[in-house]
């Protein structure tokens, strides 16, 4: 019996205060990236549900990543802890951000191609009550979302998560340079490849106005404009048919592509 209690000793210590603040280290960035990135961050996901994600998600991954922490960090010096705690949630944050800037580009150009194709009606339903977007934009991010789960994209992001912490290590510094130009980075690849898979729709966009136009010159007795816009919704409707599969597929692959690479 006296032979378990030096077991019993060390596995006190495991799960010691120093354990449980290098824990709430790794909850500092996993949960503020998971405040920010795509799926996870969704409003009509409940806040208690959220927060029960990044506790598990947290759990999970610190017996592999409470090495990672420098028992510096670990110390009894309480202005050194909430430097560290600020700085964690600065990466986190970052991180998710990064992720989250490419929903964002594609659902200003999905909003942009339901202006092209005449789909703004503001009395359509909405599938998300809480986005101030056309229901066809709403459709193509809500659609984006689901396949980064149904593709597995999210462990992704969350492997690129636990490799943070041999880039940026527990106790740097926040280089808030290095972050700006990620930012901008993500910024130029994720608008460039929604610009991209837009193409169709702006191209459709530039013909049918410059046909519409001509046709009003040549016949300005008729109200082109209001005649023609079940043909342009028609039009709309059979490009889309054609094209919605392919370029979500490629916003995907665009997307997965850049979190295997970074």
């Amino acid at each position: 019996m006296t032979a378990d209690l030096p077991g019993a000793l060390a596995g006190s210590q495991i799960f010691g205060p120093k354990f449980s603040i290098g824990a709430f280290l790794l909850f500092c960035r996993i949960g503020g990236c998971l405040m920010l990135a795509p799926g996870f961050s969704n409003s009509q996901i409940p806040m208690q549900i959220r927060l029960f994600v990044a506790l598990a998600v947290t759990l999970s991954l610190t017996p592999l990543l409470i090495d990672k922490i420098p028992s510096a960090a670990l110390g009894d010096d309480p202005i050194l802890t909430f430097r560290l705690i600020a700085v964690e949630l600065l990466v986190g944050s970052m991180i998710g951000i990064l992720a989250r800037i490419f929903f964002l580009a594609l659902e200003t150009l999905a909003s942009g191609a339901a202006q092209m194709l005449g789909f703004v009606n503001p009395f359509g339903m909405q599938i998300d009550p809480s986005e101030p977007m056309a229901p066809l934009a709403t459709l193509i991010s809500l659609a984006a979302v689901t396949l980064l789960f149904v593709a597995d994209l999210h462990w992704e992001l969350l492997r690129g998560l636990a490799a943070s912490y041999d880039v940026v290590p527990v106790g740097a510094d926040f280089n808030a340079r290095s972050a700006l130009r990620q930012v901008a980075d993500a910024l130029g690849e994720s608008f460039r490849l929604c610009l991209r898979i837009a193409s169709p729709y702006v191209i459709y966009a530039l013909i049918v106005n410059v046909a519409l136009a001509l046709v009003n010159r040549l016949t300005p007795q008729i109200q082109i404009f209001f005649v023609a816009t079940p043909f342009v919704v028609a039009g709309g409707l059979a490009l889309l048919y054609f094209t919605l599969k392919p370029a979500i597929e490629a916003f995907l692959l665009g997307f997965g592509g850049w979190l295997a690479a970074g």
